[in-house]
């Protein structure tokens, strides 16, 4: 199947302030998407902006898929007034996703804001094996998806900075609190969000001893590891996110 494609918009919903829910239909056959894959997508057709823009997959709706993005600049501006019917060009899946093999029961997922997209996938995939869920954001008007979560069967655990919903604080020390009273010492850790949390993520991974892997979240231009424009530091040295991510071990990445 060819990577490059046509979409049609089916639906562009915002969901908090500068967040947007988008489904598209493929007009070709491609290939089904890995939790943790990404897709290259053009937000128009002409020359400015020239580069697509990665997006994780959200979801995969039986040949539908959505795509969870944030508007910050005049490319995702440009993508969140596209209306049904308007005609994508996209690029993907590309990327290593998450590892799927997982023998331990105790599946513990953490997302940092926008993160939740890659986290959601993953989620949805792993629902039956119950996995505890950890959703951390600023404020109540940055929570995304906690309802749709509820709806899969998953009740996520939420942390706000301020406290105006769930419980107040960083996320990664209400994750620390939950291992350390739940006693249980085989937990497999994935994660996503912004690079902050994933630090002490793996500052916590490494003093625990947990195995994990985290999703990166990093700017692209060409999306195929080519340009080498989103290479990370690793203990294996640089790493393109594109093409050897945006999936890594979390005790890979050497944080700066």
């Amino acid at each position: 199947m060819n990577r490059l494609f046509h979409a049609s918009v089916a639906e562009n919903k915002q969901l908090i302030k500068n967040h947007y829910l988008l489904t598209l239909r493929p007009l070709e056959n491609i290939k089904k998407p890995k939790p943790g894959n990404f897709f290259m997508v053009a937000v128009d057709n002409g020359l400015d902006p020239l580069l697509k823009r990665p997006i994780s997959i959200h979801r995969w709706l039986d040949g539908d898929f959505q795509l969870l993005y944030r508007v910050a600049g005049k490319g995702t501006s440009i993508l969140g007034g596209k209306k049904p019917g308007d005609i994508l060009e996209i690029l993907g899946p590309l990327g290593n996703g998450f590892p799927l093999n997982i023998k331990s029961e105790n599946i513990i997922l953490v997302a940092g804001g926008l993160g939740i997209a890659p986290i959601f996938a993953l989620a949805e995939l792993l629902r039956k094996r119950n996995p505890s869920l950890f959703c951390g954001a600023r404020t109540k008007n940055e929570v995304l998806c906690t309802d749709e979560l509820k709806d899969i069967g998953i009740d996520p655990v939420v942390a706000t900075d301020d406290g105006s919903s769930g419980k107040k604080g960083n996320i990664v020390n209400v994750l620390k609190e939950h291992i350390k009273t739940s006693h249980v010492t085989d937990n497999i850790l994935f994660a996503c969000g912004p690079e902050p949390m994933l630090k002490a993520l793996s500052t916590l991974a490494e003093k625990l001893n947990l195995q994990g892997y985290i999703a990166l979240e990093q700017h692209m231009a060409c999306g195929l590891g080519t340009c080498l424009g989103c290479v990370v530091k690793t203990t294996k040295g640089y790493k393109r996110v594109c093409k050897e991510g945006p999936v890594f071990p979390i005790e890979d990445i050497l944080w700066e």
